[in-house]
C-alpha cells in the first residue's frame, strides 16, 4: 500500500471505537493464523481449534492488560481506553463483559495502528505477546 492510503490522525479520531476493533480483529486474527501455520500446524481443523484458543475475549483481555501495563505508549492507552469504554454491541456468550470490553481495547489499537500506516509498532506488540505466551 501506498502511503496516501493510510489515514490521518483527523480521520482516525473521527472513526467510531467498533470500526478500529473490527479492522484489529482481522489484523490479529490474521497474525495468529500467520504463527500456527509458522509452527508447523498443517490440519485445518487443528489450526482453526488453536486460533479460536487466542482469538478470543478471555484471552484477548489477558493480552490487553499485559501491554497496557508494560508496553503501550500514552496515545496507545488512550486509543485502547477508548475501544475499551465503547459501547460496541452484544456481548457473546461465552465471554463476560469486562474481559470483552478489554478485548475490543486491544483490537481497537491494533486497528488504529494499523490504519495508521504503523504496521511495524503492531508487530512489535503481538510479538511481545507471542513472546511472553
Amino acid at each position: 500500500m501506498t502511503r496516501d492510503s493510510w489515514l490521518t490522525e483527523d480521520q482516525l479520531r473521527q472513526l467510531p471505537p467498533a470500526v478500529l476493533a473490527y479492522v484489529g480483529d482481522a489484523v490479529y486474527e490474521l497474525y495468529v493464523r500467520r504463527q500456527m501455520v509458522l509452527k508447523g500446524l498443517q490440519k485445518v481443523n487443528f489450526l482453526h481449534r488453536q486460533v479460536v484458543n487466542w482469538v478470543n475475549a478471555s484471552t484477548q483481555a489477558k493480552l490487553y492488560h499485559l501491554l497496557e501495563e508494560n508496553f503501550l505508549t500514552e496515545e496507545e492507552k488512550g486509543v485502547a481506553r477508548r475501544g475499551r469504554n465503547a459501547k460496541v454491541g452484544q456481548v457473546p456468550k461465552n465471554a463476560n463483559v469486562a474481559d470483552y470490553r478489554h478485548s475490543t481495547g486491544l483490537e481497537c489499537l491494533i486497528g488504529y495502528l494499523h490504519l495508521k500506516g504503523n504496521d511495524q509498532r503492531v508487530q512489535e506488540l503481538l510479538s511481545y505477546l507471542d513472546e511472553l505466551s
